[in-house]
């Protein structure tokens, strides 16, 4: 199959992740998969202390720095391990005082989030919307939050149930940590607002493999004795993420991305095509007389779009039918059932029209 008709050939993917790819990165990837940049090597198999991949890792994180405007005194880590390492990871090195923290819990990841966390410290989830099935963002104030707390967590965008922080919230002057696996580079948010933030890359970054993390430089060096070195944030960062072998190719691709984001005007450009994106989906859903969206408004994700008929029959069948129009993994969650469409910043306008086309086509033929 050559080139041309294997992207005529390609579906219109929603998976929530691993997710879709901007299609002229992988044919930039694939065109140097055997020999990266003249090198003679391909990043697959060059060493992580090579010259050339050094410069690869430098440059992914110069790029991410400029288009996340990430300040000087936080060091970026490229890890391994996905966000459900960090769910240890965090009360590890930042439960170094009193041991406590408050965690909100929005959905599927901040309760295991929190589980995790337990096992470290003193840990209370001071909100959650698990009652409602997680259909919005608890509110909290800096009130709720306990004075002496080491830190509070929060999911900023919730993949499972598509719920979004959609303000940034107030805590006062408590270290703020986040997981922002399913939203980074999303929208451009304030680095300096948060202690640490940490994602996954295969949803808006790379494919999977690569753990991103953002740490403020004090917090680095305060994992208590006897903690595995892997798990200590300072041995990475003084190692610049090359402790062991990092995840090269998922650093490499992750690279790549971050250099389209800049070339396509940066993060703010991003945001405005997912704003228009997630809109036009929204829309044919709140005009539906068969489709609807069970989250609050005011906290709907820009990322993952959760919708529902009512009758799992009929999602089952609008599943198994789209996927025939080559629209695929619409299924929601196990967790949540329904529908899920994960718009990425990958996902094309037009692969959302061709989704919203066929909805309604579906609700003719099913009222």
């Amino acid at each position: 199959m050559t080139t041309n008709e294997a992207i005529k050939n390609r579906a219109w993917n929603f998976s929530a992740g691993p997710s879709v790819l901007p299609v002229d990165i992988l044919q930039k990837v694939a065109e140097n998969l055997l020999n990266y940049d003249g090198c003679g090597e391909s990043v697959l198999e060059m060493s992580h202390r090579s010259k050339v991949f050094k410069k690869i890792m430098a440059d992914a994180e110069a790029d991410l720095r400029e288009i996340m405007q990430i300040p000087d005194n936080y060091s970026v880590l490229f890890l391994q391990g996905g966000a459900t390492l960090q769910f240890s990871m965090v009360p590890i090195n930042l439960l170094t005082n009193t041991k406590k923290a408050d965690y909100i819990v929005a959905g599927t990841w901040g309760k295991k989030a929190a589980k995790e966390a337990q096992k470290f410290g003193d840990i209370r989830v001071v909100a959650s919307s698990e009652e409602d099935g997680f259909t919005y963002i608890p509110k909290v104030t800096k009130e709720d939050i306990r004075e002496d707390v080491d830190y509070v967590h929060i999911t900023y965008n919730n993949t499972v149930f598509g719920t979004h922080y959609n303000e940034m919230p107030d805590f006062g002057d408590k270290l703020l940590v986040a997981d922002m696996s399913s939203c980074i580079l999303s929208e451009q948010v304030d680095v300096s607002k948060f202690g640490l933030i940490y994602a996954g890359a295969q949803k808006n970054i790379a494919p999977a493999g690569a753990t991103l993390v953002i740490i403020r430089n004090d917090l680095l060096g305060k994992a208590p004795e006897g903690t595995p070195i892997y798990l200590d944030y300072k041995i990475h960062a003084d190692a610049d993420s090359a402790y062991n072998t990092p995840p090269c190719f998922p650093i490499y691709v992750a690279g790549e991305v971050f250099k389209r984001i800049k070339r396509e005007g940066g993060i703010d450009a991003v945001a405005k095509d997912n704003i228009e994106k997630a809109e036009l989906l929204y829309k044919c859903i709140d005009e539906s007389e068969l489709f609807y969206c069970p989250v609050a408004k005011e906290d709907r994700s820009l990322m993952n779009v959760v919708f529902v008929t009512g009758n799992p029959e009929i999602d089952k069948k609008f599943i198994a039918e789209a996927r025939e129009e080559k629209l695929h993994n619409l299924a929601g969650h196990k967790i949540s059932g329904g529908m899920r469409a994960s718009i990425y910043n990958a996902m094309p306008l037009e692969g959302v029209k061709a989704l919203v086309e066929f909805m309604k086509k579906f609700e003719k033929a099913n009222k």
